[in-house]
């Protein structure tokens, strides 16, 4: 009976529309076919995660229940039909929807096999939780961009999770990357692969840099409509924020909106792993999991990603 489960520490929301806190949560049920159980040992924490709450992106929430759509951990049981994970493995995940009701923000969650990637050696559980969202928007919008080297590319709020890790994915499939951030992160991402950095708290930004870029990903809330006259005629324009432009100029336009794809996060893991793909992590105990959103929804999260851990 679940009422008889013992309880998992969490954090998350109690009901539709209340406010993040600590909780206790039943065990999550048994795997069912396909699907894995398993130990968390850290979460990632995005701007994401206050849309889950009811708040525009259905990932199956069912309250009391934890937040957070992406963590790494071991696996504690596999359910029937699983082969390729073993009980003691190392994984890591993006998950929406959620099978168990219940997010990465707690010590144990159910997810399902096949959105799950292995941990290669040498990443460790809080660099793999910080990957899976960021790693995987950022991926899934520069495939849909399909530029080519030597082609031009203008990323708007290239110093949060997603735009670095674009900047680095861009540039080293020799991408001309012109991003906007803060002054104060403009070394940083120079050193990512960035051809030039705009500050973005310029209100003439836009009029800073050379126009006809061959595409824009734009990550920064309400930058699609600056960013669409640079882009040069039937250039392409993605927006992460559902603030895509009408199409003008031949140039197509569109939201994107993430996938859970076990294939692609096997690709980024192995190149955080290796070096190649530099992640900023900071990582934050459960217990101080309501401070740490907070953190994050109101953009004091100073660049870095946040992740929760088990500690």
């Amino acid at each position: 009976m679940r009422g008889q489960r013992s309880a998992v520490k969490a954090c998350g929301v109690s009901g539709a529309e209340q406010e993040v806190a600590l909780l206790e949560l039943p065990e999550p049920s048994s795997p069912g076919p396909g699907q894995l159980l398993v130990a968390v040992e850290a979460a990632g924490v995005g701007p994401w995660d206050q849309l889950l709450n009811g708040a525009g992106w259905d990932v199956g929430l069912r309250p009391p229940a934890a937040l957070g759509v992406e963590g790494a951990g071991k696996v504690l049981a596999v359910g029937a039909g699983v082969t390729w994970f073993a009980v003691g493995d190392r994984v890591l995940a993006h998950e929406a929807p959620l099978p168990g009701g219940s997010g990465f923000w707690a010590e144990r969650v159910l997810i399902n096999a096949d959105h799950t990637a292995a941990c290669p050696p040498g990443l460790d559980a809080v660099h793999a939780a910080a990957l899976p969202v960021n790693g995987l928007t950022a991926l899934q919008a520069l495939e849909k961009l399909d530029l080519s080297r030597g082609q031009r590319l203008l990323i708007t709020n290239g110093g949060g999770g997603t735009g670095a890790l674009a900047i680095q994915l861009a540039a080293a499939e020799g991408i001309e990357v012109t991003a906007t951030a803060s002054a104060a992160a403009a070394e940083r991402l120079l050193g990512l692969g960035a051809t030039e950095v705009v500050d973005y708290h310029d209100p003439n930004w836009s009029a800073k840099v050379r126009g006809g870029f061959d595409a824009a990903l734009t990550i920064a809330t309400s930058t699609a409509d600056a960013a669409l006259p640079l882009v040069r005629d039937g250039g392409r324009l993605c927006s992460l924020t559902s603030d895509a432009p009408p199409e003008e100029r031949g140039i197509t336009s569109w939201d994107l909106y993430i996938e859970p794809n076990a294939a692609q996060l096997v690709q980024l893991a192995e190149q955080a792993a290796a070096g190649t793909l530099k992640l900023a992590p900071e990582p934050v105990p459960l217990s101080e999991g309501p401070a740490a959103f907070a953190r994050v929804v109101t953009g004091r999260a100073g660049g870095k990603k946040i992740v929760l851990t088990r500690a």
